[in-house]
């Protein structure tokens, strides 16, 4: 059933006062906004109100925008929510952009290098989404954020060191120290355009292509490729690896998909150039 106005404007304002403290590192406590909210809804179920702060987290990211990391996006969004978050940034737009500006220039990790478990730091992989609503591009916000803070120089570099440090971490578990000893940082050494950021071997000694993608966010949050990666993958399917690094301010994690992109994910094209 369909939220009437008035209770899609408290949940979208509810959701943006936890997102606004999470952005400022201010520790809050989502059961208790839950509490507080649910007097003021009618008869709606702890399971209903935590469905909505998700459908608004797929809107945020279907932005460009940063969402709560407590909420990954879910789908199937009310038409008038989407309006209702268009509105309240629109209203909010000089403290949120400043806002989503510092989230998109943090590149910090929550612990060296060396503590990480890699055992444990590979995740599970995405559920794909069926999006069933529009899929309009418009943003109230023009900057998408989500894809400014993947160009972070600062957290992109961190992100790499993660998975060069894991690619020697697997070699050398596998009994491979000198095939870990060959690894190639290319994006650092040669910069970036290869079309891959990493030179790495397979077990067996051939090469090993991996480019990683890294944020801040869950694991649902959506990334951005150029033609000249979508191209090289293509080109070196075989042994093409996407490391998908997220969480990585907290608890860094990843999955890996192998071959090209349109196998293992859904492409959408966000700008077209014109031409004379």
């Amino acid at each position: 059933m369909d939220w009437p106005i008035r209770e899609v404007q408290l949940i979208a304002a509810d959701y943006f006062s936890m997102l606004q403290k999470e952005l400022s590192h201010v520790k809050y406590n989502k059961t208790a906004h839950r509490k507080a909210l649910r007097p003021l809804l009618e008869s709606r179920s702890d399971g209903s109100i935590e469905f909505k702060h998700q459908n608004i987290s797929a809107a945020l990211a279907k932005m460009g925008l940063p969402y709560i990391r407590g909420y990954k996006p879910r789908a199937n969004l009310q038409g008038i929510l989407e309006e209702e978050i268009a509105r309240y940034l629109r209203g909010h737009i000089f403290t949120l952009e400043k806002q989503f500006q510092e989230f998109a220039e943090e590149s910090t990790i929550s612990k060296p290098y060396q503590s990480i478990d890699f055992e444990k730091a590979m995740g599970e992989e995405p559920i794909p989404l069926e999006l069933k609503e529009p899929t309009s591009t418009y943003r109230p916000i023009n900057i998408n954020y989500l894809e400014k803070e993947q160009n972070n120089r600062s957290l992109g570099e961190k992100g790499e060191k993660f998975v060069f440090e894991y690619e020697r971490w697997r070699l050398i578990k596998a009994g491979k120290k000198i095939l870990a000893d060959e690894i190639k940082w290319v994006s650092k050494d040669l910069g970036d355009g290869m079309g891959y950021d990493i030179l790495s071997k397979n077990e067996d000694g051939s090469d090993r292509y991996v480019e990683v993608k890294t944020t801040k966010l869950t694991k649902e949050s959506p990334f951005y490729v150029t033609r000249g990666e979508l191209s090289f993958a293509a080109e070196h399917f075989n042994n093409f690896f996407f490391y998908r690094v997220y969480n990585f301010s907290t608890s860094p994690q990843f999955f890996v998909k192998q071959g090209k992109y349109e196998d293992f994910c859904k492409l959408q094209p966000v700008t077209f150039k014109g031409s004379f």
